[in-house]
C-alpha cells in the first residue's frame, strides 16, 4: 500500500512565510480591484500610528508648534473666516477635539490623520493616470517624501492642503475625462473646499486652467459643461466666506500685504533660491529610494557584478505603454510645471517673501508625474522593495526617535522658540487667574507667538487677542477683554514691548503686572529657562 508523504509544519511555515509568497500577495492586492483600496488604507493607517508615536519621542520635549495652537483656538468657534486665513483648518481642528483631548500626541496624531487621507487620495488621483501597480508604487513613494512624515508634524492650513488639493486635482480630472454636469458639480465643491483651506491655492486652480488651455483635447473639454458648471458651483459655495470677508473688511488680504512683501532685491533672491533648493532635497529622498526599489529587482546581484548599467537601463524601454493614460499624464506633467515654475517667478517679479513651507502642498504631484513616464517600466517586485524600504525606515526611526530627540535637544540646549517652556506657563496662569477672581481666565492678550500655547495648555482654553495686529481672529474682541479682564503675556526681548505697554496702560491702567519665570524638565534634563512679562487685568465688577 503506498503512502502520502507529509511536509512537516517547519517546512509548511517556511513555505507559508517565504519573501516570495508574501512578495506575490502584496503584487496582488495591489492590483486586484476587490483588495488594492483596503491595502491603501491599511497602509496609510499604519504610516499615521508609526509616524504618530515617532513624533510623540521626537517632540517630547517641545510644546505644540504656534500653528497648531492657532487651529485649536480657531476650532473652539465655527465662523466663516479666522482673521489671516479661511475657515476650514479651524474647522477640522474644532471636529478633531470634540472627540480628543488637547494634548501634545492628539495634535500629532491629527497631523499624521491629515497626511493618511492625503495618501489615499493621492493614490485615487494616481489611478486616474497610471495602472494600479504604478498608483501602488506612487502612494509609498509619497509615504516616503519628507512632507508626509518628518516635516509633518504640525497640522495647520499648508498641510490639510495635502487632503484638499490633491482632491481638487482628483475632480478636475474626473470632470476632464466625463465632462458631464456632475462632475462639473464636483469639480466646483473641490474647488471651493480648496480655497476654504487657504487662498494659497489660487496657484493650483490657476495650474489646472492653463493645463486646461493647454492640452491638446482643451476643446472637448471647454464646449462641455463641466468646466462652466464647476466655476458657478465654486462662486456659490464660497458667496458665505466672501460675504465675512467683505465684512471683515478683507483683513487677510491685508495681512499677506503687510507681512509677505519685501523691498530688499537681495533677500527675495536668496528666499527663492532657498525655496527651490530646499523642495528639490525634499523630492530627491522619495525618488531616490524609488530607484534604489528599481535597481534592487532579481537578479540585481548577478547584474552588478557582470553589468552593472543593466541595473538602471532594464527599467527604460521604448513603446506603447498600455500602463499610463497618456491624455490625463499630460495634464499632470502641465499643472507640476506650472506650480513648480509660477510661485518662484511670481516671488521675483513682485517681490514677496517666499516662504519654504509654501511647497508643502505643491509637489505631492511630483511621484506621480516621475511615475507615469510611458517609457519607465515598472516590475511587481519593485512594489515589494519600496514597501519594504518604508517600513524598515519607519521602524529604525521609530527605535531611534528617543535618541534623535535627545541629541537634539542638546545641541540646540538653549533655544526658547523650540524648548521654551510655554505650557507651564500656561498652567501658571491659569492658576493665577482662579486664585485672583475665582472665575474661568477667558482672554488672552500678547503676540501670536507667546499666546497661542496659552490658548492650548490652559484648562480654560481662553480666546487669543492680538491687539498689535489688524488681522485678529474674531473670537473675542477688545471689548471682550475690557468686560471679562484678561492676562497678557509679552516676551520682554520682544521689540514691539513698548506698543503693548502702551495698549495695556489704555484699556486696563491698573493691572497687575509681574515678572514670570518658567523651565523644563524632560527625562531629567533642564530645558532653558524663559521670562515673562504678564499683565492680568481683572473682570468688571
Amino acid at each position: 500500500m503506498s503512502t502520502t508523504s507529509l511536509p512537516s509544519a517547519s517546512a509548511r511555515a517556511k513555505t507559508r512565510l517565504s519573501p516570495n509568497r508574501f512578495r506575490a500577495w502584496l503584487v496582488a492586492c495591489a492590483t486586484r480591484p476587490e483588495a488594492r483600496l483596503w491595502l491603501v488604507i491599511q497602509l496609510a493607517i499604519l504610516h499615521a500610528v508609526l509616524w504618530t508615536f515617532i513624533l510623540i519621542n521626537l517632540k517630547a520635549a517641545q510644546d505644540v508648534h504656534m500653528d497648531v495652537a492657532e487651529a485649536y483656538g480657531w476650532g473652539q468657534k465655527f465662523l466663516w473666516g479666522y482673521g489671516k486665513h479661511p475657515p476650514l483648518s479651524g474647522w477640522v481642528a474644532g471636529l478633531w477635539f470634540t472627540v480628543f483631548p488637547a494634548t501634545d500626541w492628539a495634535t500629532y496624531a491629527l497631523a499624521m490623520a491629515t497626511i493618511g487621507v492625503g495618501m489615499v487620495i493621492c493614490w485615487l488621483l494616481s489611478l486616474r493616470v497610471v495602472d494600479a501597480r504604478r498608483a501602488f508604487l506612487v502612494v509609498v513613494m509619497v509615504a516616503l517624501y519628507p512632507i508626509f512624515n518628518f516635516k509633518g508634524f504640525k497640522y495647520n492650513p499648508d498641510l490639510l492642503q495635502l487632503v484638499t488639493l490633491p482632491l481638487l486635482v482628483l475632480a478636475f480630472l474626473n470632470a476632464f475625462e466625463k465632462r458631464s454636469w456632475l462632475s462639473g458639480i464636483w469639480f466646483g465643491l473641490a474647488g471651493a473646499l480648496a480655497l476654504m483651506t487657504k487662498y494659497w491655492v489660487l496657484t493650483m486652480i490657476g495650474a489646472i486652467g492653463l493645463a486646461a488651455l493647454i492640452h491638446p483635447e482643451r476643446l472637448r473639454f471647454l464646449l462641455s459643461p463641466a468646466p462652466w458648471v464647476a466655476i458657478v458651483t465654486m462662486a456659490v459655495a464660497m458667496i458665505p466666506h466672501v460675504v465675512w470677508l467683505a465684512e471683515a473688511h478683507f483683513v487677510p488680504l491685508a495681512y499677506a500685504g503687510d507681512t509677505y512683501s519685501l523691498e530688499d532685491a537681495g533677500l527675495v533672491h536668496q528666499l527663492v533660491a532657498g525655496y527651490a533648493l530646499h523642495n528639490i532635497a525634499l523630492l530627491a529622498l522619495p525618488v531616490a529610494l524609488a530607484a534604489l526599489a528599481m535597481a534592487l529587482v532579481p537578479p540585481w546581484f548577478t547584474l552588478l557584478l557582470r553589468a552593472p548599467l543593466r541595473i538602471v537601463t532594464r527599467a527604460w524601454a521604448r513603446g506603447a505603454n498600455p500602463g499610463v493614460n497618456v491624455a490625463q499624464a499630460l495634464n499632470i506633467w502641465i499643472v507640476q510645471i506650472i506650480v513648480a515654475v509660477g510661485p518662484p517667478l511670481g516671488a521675483l517679479v513682485f517681490s514677496i517673501y517666499m516662504k519654504t513651507d509654501w511647497g508643502i502642498s505643491l509637489f505631492f504631484l511630483a511621484p506621480l508625474a516621475l511615475v507615469a513616464i510611458p517609457a519607465l517600466r515598472v516590475q511587481s517586485a519593485v512594489l515589494f522593495n519600496i514597501v519594504a524600504i518604508w517600513l524598515v525606515l519607519s521602524v529604525a526611526t521609530l527605535a531611534a526617535s528617543p535618541w534623535i530627540a535627545a541629541r537634539e535637544m542638546a545641541a540646540n540646549a538653549g533655544n526658547t522658540a523650540t524648548y521654551g517652556a510655554r505650557s507651564e506657563l500656561a498652567h501658571e496662569l491659569t492658576q493665577a487667574w482662579h486664585t485672583r477672581f475665582g472665575s474661568r481666565w477667558a482672554v488672552v492678550a500678547g503676540t501670536m507667538e507667546s499666546i497661542q500655547p496659552m490658548v492650548f495648555y490652559s484648562p480654560d482654553h481662553p480666546a487669543a487677542l492680538m491687539p498689535l495686529e489688524a488681522w485678529d481672529s474674531g473670537l473675542t474682541s477688545r471689548d471682550d477683554a475690557k468686560k471679562y479682564g484678561f492676562i497678557g503675556v509679552f516676551d520682554p526681548t520682544d521689540g514691539r514691548l513698548p506698543a503693548f505697554e502702551k495698549w495695556v496702560s489704555e484699556v486696563a491702567p491698573n493691572a497687575e503686572r509681574i515678572v514670570m519665570t518658567t523651565r523644563r524638565f524632560t527625562h531629567g534634563k533642564a530645558g532653558p529657562s524663559m521670562s515673562w512679562n504678564i499683565y492680568i487685568a481683572p473682570p468688571v465688577k
